[in-house]
């Protein structure tokens, strides 16, 4: 694999840009404005991958934002938010307490900023959330609130984790809902991300694969693309069982990518092209990408690495391909790493990734 890493410069702080408008100028990084763990968010490393595809005549690269301090994408939304609500005083620090729904990567990214930041935090998760996303929430100080009831109209928890907010919001003194699902700044903060691909790669890629939950990752990168005028074809990948698009076409196990409804920051357009795969795709993608690459990583890169096979006949020669990867994949040890787990949920599969097992060379 080949790692393209740079320290960006970070000559304004965030806040002081966050306050203007959605569409103020992007600085190279987040701002000098940060102290502790937060200086470790953002620049992660663009890295090449040869062996995910043998054979492939363009090439993929990976935006490994599992380099993230807390493991995820999420980081970046998570301190934009919140240092905009502080900068225009939404929110106090050594008073204020953040509320938010998360399924976990959100959840740890407010948990870990609210530390470095001075605020409490409480996050709103339902059974789908990890175990283990859910410890460490509580290791960084946050308060967990599990919703079990699901929406009588939809049979999602989402609806119900957002009502839940709302309560607390409303009870709570001096708190704070950063609303990750129509918040702009979720959006503004990668930009930078976008930003970041480009100063890596050299120059803007030839399609951009991410998937899809509050749309944040999706409208910050087709934003930065489209204002410049770049010829990038954005490909966003939702679950099957994801309500995003249209009503969902099969059930949803894993956290991460897809929604039970569609977030007030999801704009029409943004997408050149819409890719749907099951849990099961994720998982496979999952397997292949630890199996040929070295790469633990959670369910939605490997959504994005079944997405790019499908749909590789169709990139042309000497393509750059970039795959904004959102999280590490230690936390889904217990599911999709899990061969016992595996297949009480789809049967007897490992014969999808036994080629990539094969040359792996088991011990």
């Amino acid at each position: 694999m080949t790692i393209i890493s740079q320290t960006m410069p970070r000559p304004t702080a965030v806040g002081a840009v966050a306050a203007a408008d959605e569409n103020a100028p992007v600085a190279a990084g987040y701002g000098d404005d940060r102290t502790g763990v937060l200086t470790a968010v953002g620049s992660t490393p663009l890295v090449r991958l040869t062996r995910l595809l043998p054979g492939a005549r363009f090439r993929i690269w990976a935006k490994l934002e599992s380099s993230n301090p807390g493991g995820s994408i999420k980081d970046r939304s998570a301190y934009v938010m919140l240092s905009h609500a502080i900068a225009t005083g939404a929110v106090v620090p050594g008073s204020g307490t953040v509320v938010e729904s998360s399924s976990g990567n959100l959840g740890i990214g407010m948990a870990q900023a609210c530390r470095a930041l001075g605020l409490r935090f409480v996050c709103v998760v339902d059974p789908r959330t990890n175990p283990q996303n859910i410890a460490i929430m509580r290791a960084l100080g946050a308060a967990v609130h599990l919703v079990t009831a699901r929406d009588s109209a939809t049979g999602e928890y989402q609806p119900v984790r957002i009502a839940r907010v709302r309560e607390l919001v409303a009870s709570l003194p001096g708190a704070y809902w950063p609303n990750q699902y129509a918040n702009p700044r979720n959006g503004w903060a990668h930009r930078v991300t976008m930003r970041e691909i480009e100063d890596e790669l050299g120059r803007a890629p030839d399609h951009l694969l991410c998937t899809i939950s509050s749309s944040g990752t999706l409208r910050g990168c087709a934003d930065w693309i489209r204002e410049r005028g770049h010829a990038t074809r954005v490909v966003t990948v939702d679950a099957e069982g994801s309500a995003i698009f249209g009503p969902p076409t099969g059930r949803r196990l894993l956290p991460g990518h897809g929604a039970a409804v569609r977030p007030p920051l999801f704009r029409s357009g943004l997408a050149d092209e819409v890719m749907h795969v099951s849990d099961l795709d994720s998982v496979v993608g999952c397997r292949r990408l630890a199996l040929s690459e070295g790469l633990l990583l959670g369910g939605s890169s490997g959504a994005l690495a079944t997405a790019l096979d499908r749909m590789s006949d169709r990139v042309p020669d000497g393509s750059d391909c970039v795959l904004v990867m959102p999280d590490r994949g230690e936390r889904y040890l217990d599911t999709i790493y899990d061969d016992a787990w595996v297949k009480a949920q789809f049967g007897e599969v490992t014969h999808l990734w036994k080629d990539e097992m094969a040359g792996a060379g088991r011990c």
